[in-house]
């Protein structure tokens, strides 16, 4: 049995789904505005003064702060269904498709929020790992409520789920920096579609299948 693991933004889309929401959530004047009043934590971001996922959370609690969560969440549905399948790479859906085929075990793991991955991850009958937003009383604060799920709190966050010795071969696929680590944990790996040299045997991946191997010849 094999884990197939997909990073979501730039792997299975062609653009960010995150700007995108907010831009669908608020319409594009507020969004304008919006990206204006960001201007400093943009800015900082770009010079590497402020993390990316600080950047993210701020931008998360200007726009979605104070939304009631009930209405959003059905927003991000709505999005999800309607706007995210154009976003889609046709060649993210046929490796998708080939891994359900094989009956393996298919997982977006993504730094962008649940609300709007849910519906379309649901659709075509995959798990998901992602950033969730902080709720109180009903009343969205924009604020994250687990780590931004990037760099190695991908890694952290799969294996909270699966146990990975479970499975015979894992594939991973990613587009930036913060898909490295989970990239690293592949038996097979790929680089915005491009094939990437096999993991050295003092990876995690290579520990693995020494392990496997030694079980084996047992």
């Amino acid at each position: 049995m094999a884990l197939a693991l997909f990073d979501f933004d730039g792997t299975i889309t062609s653009r960010d789904s995150f700007a995108g929401f907010i831009r669908y959530a608020v319409g594009p004047v507020r969004y304008w505005l919006g990206i204006a009043c960001l201007t400093p934590v943009l800015i900082g971001f770009l010079l590497g003064f402020v993390r990316a996922s600080r950047a993210k959370e701020l931008m998360s609690t200007y726009f979605f702060g104070g939304r009631v969560a009930p209405e959003l969440e059905q927003l991000a549905s709505k999005y999800s269904l309607e706007e995210l399948p154009a976003m889609v790479r046709q060649n993210a859906l046929e490796r998708i498709e080939w891994h359900k085929q094989k009956e393996d075990t298919v997982v977006v793991v993504s730094a962008s929020i649940d609300l709007w991955l849910k519906g379309w991850c649901a659709a075509h009958g995959l798990d998901l790992i992602a950033t969730r937003l902080q709720t109180k009383g009903g009343i969205v604060t924009g604020r994250f409520l687990t780590r931004n799920c990037s760099g190695r709190e991908k890694v952290a966050r799969i294996m909270a789920r699966y146990d990975l010795e479970q499975f015979d071969y894992i594939y991973a696929y990613g587009d930036s920096r913060g898909d490295r680590a989970m990239l690293d944990i592949a038996d097979e790996r790929y680089y915005r579609w491009r094939p990437m040299p096999s993991p050295g045997p003092s990876s995690q991946a290579g520990l693995r299948a020494t392990r496997r191997a030694g079980d084996s010849a047992l």
